[in-house]
């Protein structure tokens, strides 16, 4: 329907349109004349039926901008996509859920699971096995969180009853790394390793803060995460020396994932790997470098020490202009293609597989479920499998990690985060 300004001017287009044609028509007297005008009547009717149609749909196409914002309550009603793809929103919106109706994977309804995701026996729950410690490297910007004049002076974002300016926001994203940790496997430890420079604080229980020299600036700190970790397992090896009993295993792990299962298994289920690396179906990006396991013995931390040196000296020497992102994945993958025997036909199917590479015990697990993401849920991997166990919300998903532990906290239940998570796999935050 046309209404306002364009009706009034399809009635003008109207009136014009028959007084012209009545015009004709007294310029046809006598039959001659009328034979000739006679199409004429088939003619100009058609002729104002084409035009009046190209102006409705002139005001169908008008561009209309979409602005409803969505919360968790009016999701259930409906789901609204954002209509642009490069715009960044500063709340939460939901999509259609990707997967619907296939096989082990989760299906939603709004924001309710119709099913749920398969969870294991956590091992380590009674502190019988070995131990587990999660190491991340992170570091903070633009002076303390807690100096309230850069708090005035930065833009503030709001999740939840929070708001966050920009150096709380990453303290948060920190605090929901560590939250999820330690409600899904809370006799883990969390190892943080950051600048000496940095005037870091975390206060939870289980939580170190190791200070570990080198380069963090922005630029740099990707290849400084590598000799960061190298540092570590250089530290570790000294002291295992020392020490005797339970085994710690390391999980390695950017600071923006959400451990949502219990990962000792991997340990237990698959026996002979030195380190364990993620991989997708990505020809020229296929490992991401977010999710590294590391086995706690000896020869586990000796080899996964050699084998980074080795990414480390790649990373040197062929992918510095890439230092400030994507450099390390580039690396990685450099070095495992470049043993004789590595197959990447491998990478086209998501089941685990070890291979040996330079003398280390790979172990190669899929991303669809130990380094899932929300843009490859809602592509690749076709929605989210029932056996996912850490979601991983790299890029502009950090809002997302937040909103998601802030749902959770109210529901206590998984499966229906899990559901908020996947429905909003196509949108980008504003941070």
């Amino acid at each position: 329907m046309i209404k306002g300004p364009h009706r009034q001017e399809s009635k003008r287009l109207s009136i014009r349109f028959w007084a012209f044609f009545l015009q004709c028509m007294k310029a046809c007297a006598g039959w001659r004349r009328f034979l000739f005008c006679f199409p004429l009547v088939f003619i100009l009717p058609h002729l104002f039926s084409v035009l009046e149609l190209h102006q409705n749909q002139a005001v169908t196409d008008a561009p209309k901008e979409n602005t409803q914002k969505f919360d968790v309550r009016n999701s259930l009603v409906g789901d609204d996509a954002p209509k642009k793809a490069n715009k960044k929103f500063d709340h939460l919106v939901l999509g259609p859920a990707a997967g619907e109706g296939l096989p082990n994977r989760l299906q939603c309804r709004g924001v309710k699971a119709l099913n749920k995701t398969h969870f294991s026996n956590p091992s380590h729950a009674s502190g019988v096995g070995d131990g587990i410690a999660f190491v991340t490297v992170f570091t903070i910007y633009n002076n303390s969180p807690d100096n309230p004049v850069n708090s005035k002076l930065s833009n503030l974002v709001t999740v939840g009853n929070a708001s966050y300016s920009k150096p709380e926001r990453s303290m948060a994203i920190i605090n929901v790394f560590i939250n999820f940790i330690q409600m899904i496997m809370p006799q883990s430890n969390v190892i943080v390793l950051t600048d000496p420079e940095s005037d870091l604080s975390l206060h939870q229980n289980r939580v170190t803060v190791l200070p570990i020299q080198g380069e963090y600036s922005r630029d740099k700190l990707m290849l400084q995460r590598i000799r960061s970790y190298i540092a570590f397992l250089g530290i570790r090896l000294e002291k295992l020396s020392q020490e005797q009993g339970r085994i710690t295993h390391f999980i390695f792990t950017d600071s923006d994932i959400a451990v949502i299962d219990d990962l000792g298994q991997i340990f237990e289920q698959y026996k002979d790997f030195h380190l364990a690396l993620t991989f997708r179906n990505n020809k020229d990006q296929p490992l991401n470098s977010g999710f590294i396991a590391v086995r706690g013995t000896h020869d586990g931390i000796l080899r996964a020490k050699e084998f980074l040196e080795k990414v480390l000296e790649v990373y040197s020497s062929r992918y510095m202009k890439a230092s400030r992102m994507l450099g390390d994945q580039l690396a990685l993958f450099w070095v495992v293609k470049s043993d004789p025997s590595f197959d990447a036909k491998g990478f086209s199917k998501a089941q685990a597989f070890t291979k040996e590479i330079g003398g280390a015990s790979v172990l190669f697990l899929p991303c669809a479920t130990y380094n899932w993401t929300p843009p490859e849920g809602a592509g690749q991997f076709h929605g989210m499998p029932l056996d996912v166990k850490v979601v991983h919300f790299k890029g502009s998903r950090k809002r997302l990690m937040l909103e998601a532990w802030n749902y959770f906290s109210s529901s206590t239940e998984i499966s229906d985060m899990l559901c908020l998570i996947l429905k909003s796999g196509r949108t980008k935050y504003d941070f």
